[in-house]
Parts: structure tokens; C-alpha cells; sequence
């Protein structure tokens, strides 16, 4: 009898596009896709219930189909980055599993609704967009421990920062930042504060309460 396919990796095939059969591998956790030169995914994405680990980054991929956001199992990690989107469908709010994301190296210009409903988020990669702002809805992300954000357009961050209290790492480096919200010196846990490259920032009074603890500031 033959074992089932639970891994597979297509890294650097020059696919072009996703050949059919791989939608038929029902039993596959983890699935790499990475750098193919991808336009698009099929809905057919649907059929991997399984699925745990998912690398689409390196691509040109565009959209992210509806269907993905039926992959409730989909819990370690999930790599969107080096594409072309500029949003994600709302179904991808059910991935209330999902420990890892990175959507780094796209076109984002807002934080994507579906993201901050991700409530198992331990780590978000979002670097390297055109992020103006993050929506007040990102302090739903309790669990969060890592947040990058560096090379966007943010001018100030929300208070609801504040409710991140599982944060330990915080990377704003090369954003236009004009202000800080204070909420930032009462996170108990936040040991790396990153703000290398910003120029447009007078270092806060509260920064030092920050640093008296512990907490690693860099300018």
C-alpha cells in the first residue's frame, strides 16, 4: 500500500502555474511553492483540509482565492511574501490557528481586516509595503509576540498597541514616525523596540522607562 504524500516541495520548479495533481494530494500538511513564477492559485487550494505549512512566496501571484481561507487547519505557517497583492480575502479570517504570517514585499496599503482577526498570531511579517496606518483592530491580536513593519509609510501607530501585552519584539525601522503612543512603555514583555532609520522621531520621556527595565531601544 502506498504511503501517503504529506510533504512536498515544488521550491524553484518553474511551474509557471500549479500543476492540477497537487490539489488531488488530500493528506499533504505541508506544501512549498515558493519562487515558481505563479500568477494565481487555484480554488482548488480547498481540497488540502490537511494542510498545516504553506509557502507561496517568491511569486507574481496577484489574489488570493476565497478558498483558502477554508484551510482552518493551516496552523504553522503561511508565506505570502515577494507577491503582488493588495489585499486578502475576508474568509481568511477563520484562520484562527495560524502562528506565523509573513506578507512582506507587497502592495499593501492597509493592513488587511482578515489579519487582525487572526487571533492565533504569534508572529506577523509586514514589511516592506505602503502601509499609511494599522487599524485599531490590530490590539486584538493578544497573543502576538512579533510584530515587523519596517520600510512602510507609518506616521504613528494606535493606542490599542497597548493590548498586545504578549509582544516582545517590535520592528519600525525606516517608517516616517512622527509619533509613539505611550501605551508602548506598559507592555510587559516587549524587549526589543527597533526605530533605526527613523528620522522624522524625537526619542518620547517615556522611552527611558522603557529602557530602564530592559527593553533593547535602538535608533
Amino acid at each position: 500500500m502506498t504511503e501517503p504524500v504529506t510533504k512536498l516541495n515544488l521550491w524553484k520548479k518553474h511551474l509557471g502555474r500549479v500543476p492540477a495533481e497537487v490539489w488531488e494530494n488530500a493528506d499533504l500538511e505541508w506544501l512549498v511553492l515558493a519562487d515558481n513564477d505563479l500568477e494565481e492559485i487555484a480554488p482548488e487550494i480547498r481540497r488540502l483540509k490537511k494542510l498545516r505549512m504553506l509557502d507561496l512566496g517568491h511569486n507574481r501571484i496577484r489574489q488570493i482565492p476565497e478558498t483558502l481561507g477554508e484551510l482552518e487547519g493551516l496552523s504553522d505557517f503561511l508565506y505570502l511574501h515577494d507577491n503582488q497583492l493588495d489585499g486578502l480575502p475576508a474568509s481568511m479570517a477563520r484562520l484562527k490557528r495560524l502562528r506565523y504570517l509573513n506578507i512582506g514585499e507587497n502592495r499593501f496599503l492597509e493592513l488587511p481586516e482578515a489579519v487582525c482577526a487572526m487571533s492565533g498570531l504569534a508572529e506577523l511579517r509586514a514589511s516592506d509595503n505602503g502601509l499609511t496606518e494599522l487599524p485599531e483592530a490590530i490590539g486584538a491580536l493578544h497573543g502576538l509576540r512579533e510584530l515587523h513593519l519596517r520600510n512602510n509609510r507609518l506616521t504613528h501607530l494606535p493606542d490599542s498597541m497597548g493590548e498586545l501585552t504578549e509582544l516582545r519584539q517590535l520592528d519600525l525601522r525606516e517608517n516616517p514616525l512622527r509619533a509613539l503612543p505611550e501605551v508602548l512603555a506598559n507592555l510587559p514583555k516587549l524587549d526589543k523596540l527597533d526605530l533605526r532609520w527613523v528620522s522624522t522621531l524625537e526619542p518620547p520621556s517615556w522611552m527611558r522607562r522603557l529602557e530602564e527595565r530592559g527593553c533593547l531601544v535602538y535608533w
